[in-house]
């Protein structure tokens, strides 16, 4: 009988979804959360599908926001792949996709993964959740 208890105790417990945590060894977990008025004029280029901005102060290095078919995503702006931040402490905008400058890293800013694989680590950008209110868009961690 207590052995029939555990076995349905555990079942419950692994059938539970968690959300996706950051396993990335080289960018700490951090908290935040923002809401972002999308009319203003600086947030225009995310009225366009493939549009994107660097947000600076949020995330550990910035946050950079992509239009990918009208959804907008959150992406971390630390090269997930660097042991070392202070090296090169964010990544730059170059179309669909965020580079490198000091590596050559390219990731994709549409699905987060890696594109180029020179290293022997190949983590994915960070993706942070994207709430959209109204015009305004609420991003956090």
């Amino acid at each position: 009988m207590i052995i029939k208890r555990y076995i349905i105790i555990l079942l419950i417990l692994t059938s539970c979804e968690s959300e996706q945590t950051n396993i990335n060894p080289y960018i700490p977990n951090i908290s935040f959360d923002r809401i972002i008025n999308l009319n203003l004029p600086s947030y225009d280029n995310l009225n366009f599908t493939g549009g994107s901005v660097i947000i600076d102060g949020l995330g550990v290095c910035g946050v950079i926001l992509f239009n990918f078919n009208d959804d907008i995503l959150a992406w971390e702006a630390c090269d997930p792949n660097h042991k070392k931040r202070d090296d090169c402490p964010s990544l730059d905008i170059d179309g669909v996709q965020a580079k490198c400058n000091c590596v050559g890293n390219i990731y994709s800013l549409a699905t987060g993964q890696l594109l180029n694989s020179s290293m022997t680590s190949n983590y994915p950008l960070i993706r942070y959740k994207t709430e959209l209110i109204g015009s305004n868009l609420r991003v956090y961690n």
